[in-house]
């Protein structure tokens, strides 16, 4: 219930806090070394936050004069900050020095995670080297700074991931395979850790701050069975075991608190109609059988076609058929499909390319152009529905000015 207005009436006095004191680092969802491996790397609280919640009097009195909300004790007053949309926090961060050190920290968004007020942003590129991010509950947008890589880079087949408070963008450049990162806090780019195998082509997806890639093309083009987990808050990556099946073009999503991929080319140039889902405790993948909704067994290969376009909302994955121009969605219990709807955009104009369909939330979320095969229109449209309600798609947004071919597409939350 805090107006971001008020709080320009914080008080400018240097900050005569404690030493910080530590939290202990999120288990999530990994393999069981991960803590052995990855311990050198901790989140801190702010310096003038009591975790314990106990202040003696001399406290009290520091806490007033060192208050983010002045007459509020800390602890509160982060619970009140954490409420703020995030397009509020570079306001914020402008106020003086205490708020910016604040609103710079990983430990304001796991509290926002740790209280579900995670909110999932939309990020696309569509167009070179230029990349935007759009809230979909006050529906405004937020240009990200220009991506400092090279015109190789630009021009390369590119992924993208949204994983904790970072987006992650794999390419090419003229040296090699190279990731760039968005830190969301900073709101610049940097250099990430390469990955142990570098490739591209893969599929991938992420829960909190734990994003998995599995499959891809390795440099000199091999289809590898290689799969990786990345930890945003320790930014290190560790080696999982292989797939089943090695394949590129795959599509990757998180069901049932499980990593699972479908789809996508084998080794030996065929299309595999299906999936691998990893279970983190036994560290294990298994297969799933004929999980593809549209077989290509004894029908035309198409090297063209793009990696399946898939999306789970509400623990329930749904996909977005070229050939009929319909959203599918999937049953578990006996692993078939079934129409659900007609999608609003051609998404088989390219073969599935320069369309992205995503979960954001509680909607699906369809983006595109009105006719993206057509480069001069300088138009994207995006559309939501949300599943389990008798009502039709919604057109969230027209976006002029920035062409009508969607390159990427990565959700954040946080």
């Amino acid at each position: 219930g805090t107006r971001t207005s008020d709080l320009v009436k914080v008080n400018h006095r240097p900050n005569r806090s404690r030493r910080p004191s530590k939290m202990k680092p999120s288990k999530g969802l990994t393999v069981r070394d991960e803590e052995k491996n990855m311990s050198n790397k901790r989140i801190c609280a702010p310096e003038n936050v009591a975790l314990n919640g106990v202040r003696s009097e001399d406290e009290k009195a520091s806490s007033d004069d060192d208050s983010y909300l002045p007459g509020l004790p800390n602890e509160l007053a982060l619970q009140i900050l954490t409420c703020l949309s995030r397009l509020d926090y570079p306001i914020l961060a402008c106020l003086n020095n205490k708020y910016k050190s604040l609103i710079g920290n990983e430990y304001l968004y796991k509290l926002r995670r740790q209280s579900g007020l995670t909110e999932q942003w939309i990020y696309i590129s569509c167009s070179l080297g230029l990349w935007e991010a759009f809230d979909p509950k006050t529906r405004r947008w937020r240009n990200l700074p220009k991506m400092p890589c090279d015109y190789c880079f630009n021009c390369a087949d590119k992924e993208s991931l949204g994983v904790g408070t970072e987006l992650l963008v794999f390419g090419r450049e003229i040296p090699g395979l190279v990731v760039w990162k968005y830190s969301s806090l900073s709101h610049a780019w940097s250099k990430n850790p390469p990955l142990n195998h570098p490739r591209c082509l893969f599929g991938s997806s992420s829960y909190k701050e734990i994003g998995v890639l599995a499959g891809g093309c390795d440099p000199v083009g091999k289809i590898v069975d290689y799969a990786e987990l990345y930890n945003s808050e320790h930014g290190t990556w560790q080696v999982l075991p292989n797939l089943n099946r090695a394949r590129k073009l795959s599509s990757g999503f998180y069901m049932d608190g499980k990593f699972h991929v479908i789809g996508g080319m084998s080794a030996e140039g065929k299309n595999l109609n299906c999936g691998e889902v990893y279970d983190m405790k036994k560290e294990k993948w298994s297969v799933i059988e004929n999980m593809h909704p549209r077989p290509m067994v004894g029908k035309e290969e198409s090297t063209m076609r793009s990696p399946p376009l898939v999306a789970v909302v509400k623990n329930e994955l749904y996909y977005a058929d070229l050939v009929t121009n319909t959203m599918m969605k999937y049953k578990k219990s006996d692993n078939t499909w079934k129409m659900v709807k007609i999608l609003p955009l051609r998404a088989n104009a390219v073969e599935g390319w320069g369309v992205a369909f995503r979960g954001c939330g509680n909607k699906l979320v369809v983006i595109g152009g009105a006719n993206h095969a057509n480069h001069d229109n300088k138009m994207i449209l995006m559309y939501s529905w949300e599943p389990d309600r008798d009502e039709d798609w919604s057109m969230d947004c027209i976006r002029y000015g920035v062409g009508s071919f969607v390159y990427n597409c990565a959700i954040m939350g946080c």
